[in-house]
Formats: C-alpha cells, sequence, structure tokens
C-alpha cells in the first residue's frame, strides 16, 4: 500500500485555490478518510508551518492528532542526519542549506525515505539551481517518489461529486 506525505504547499493551496473549505469540503473529508485507512498523512513539521497562520486551515491542523502529523521516531531522526549530510555535500549556496534543513522539507524527505512514503508536493525540480534545494531534487538522491497532489488524487481515484444530477441544475440556484 502507498502511503501519501503530503507537503505544506499541498494544503496551502488546496485551501487557497481549488479545495477552499467552502467550495470543496469533499476534497478534506477525502484527506481525512484515506488518512484514517493509512493511506494520507503528514509530519509534525508539517503541522507547526500551518499552525503559524491564523485561518481555517490552522484550525484545522489544530484538530488533527497524532495520527496524521507524524512525530519522528529514531530510524526517522538517523535518515535526518543523512539528509543533511546530502544538502551540505552538494553544491547548494549555505543559505539553501540552512534553509532547507530548518523547513519542514528536509524532515518530510527524511520520513520518506525511512519509511518508503511517497511524498506529495507542489514543488518542481530545479536541479539547475543553487539557491534553493527542492523536494523532489532531494527525493531523487534518495531514491523517494514524489508526485504533486494531482497524480495522488488520479492514482487513488478520488472523486468530488455533487448529490444531484447535472439536470436538476438551474442557472438560478448554479450561478448566484
Amino acid at each position: 500500500m502507498t502511503v501519501y506525505a503530503l507537503d505544506t504547499n499541498v494544503l496551502i493551496q488546496a485551501k487557497e485555490d481549488h479545495y477552499g473549505f467552502d467550495i470543496c469540503p469533499a476534497f478534506w473529508e477525502w484527506i481525512d478518510i484515506q488518512n484514517r485507512a493509512g493511506k494520507v498523512l503528514s509530519i509534525k513539521k508539517v503541522q507547526n508551518e500551518l499552525l503559524r497562520g491564523d485561518d481555517e486551515l490552522a484550525e484545522w491542523a489544530k484538530e488533527r492528532r497524532g495520527d496524521f502529523f507524524i512525530n519522528p521516531d529514531d530510524d526517522v531522526v538517523a535518515a535526518y542526519r543523512q539528509v543533511s549530510e546530502w544538502a551540505n555535500g552538494e553544491n547548494y549556496k549555505p543559505n539553501a542549506v540552512a534553509v532547507f534543513l530548518k523547513a519542514a522539507d528536509s524532515w518530510l524527505v527524511a520520513y520518506a525515505y525511512r519509511k518508503k512514503w511517497t511524498i506529495v508536493t507542489h514543488e518542481k525540480s530545479s536541479q539547475d539551481s543553487v539557491k534553493r534545494i527542492k523536494i523532489p531534487d532531494a527525493c531523487k538522491a534518495f531514491e523517494v517518489e514524489c508526485i504533486n497532489p494531482f497524480a495522488m488524487l488520479r492514482i487513488e481515484k478520488a472523486q468530488f461529486v455533487l448529490n444531484r444530477e447535472p439536470e436538476e441544475w438551474s442557472s438560478d440556484s448554479c450561478c448566484q
């Protein structure tokens, strides 16, 4: 079974763009259902990043406990050391390394590497840049699968379907 580890940007962009709590609550319900099934989760560092906000997403993150936002174990801490060594051993600028290691990104890679999870992020590779370490580039170094949230939703055959038929829609109810 594939386990998907969500990056902070997946949840933020979901809230701000395609799956706002007010327009697509089914997305958030799907996330919770998949979490209960052991397929979708994130890490405590991502939760901490979300809690910096003062909005619905911070409240949502606050309501999720240890089965959604996982704390590191000894194996993950050891993997984090490997990720840190890799970041410091590459040709990235010192500030890029510092930012990467301070953010949830490096921990997310460590978890996924150790636990054999798939990371879900909106980030795209920037292998030519030494100014920023991107999750997909770190994933490549550790042979961790990294996909975008739309790929995850398609793989898992997620559907957010209205509970009425299109012929029941009227211009009055649809476009007010």
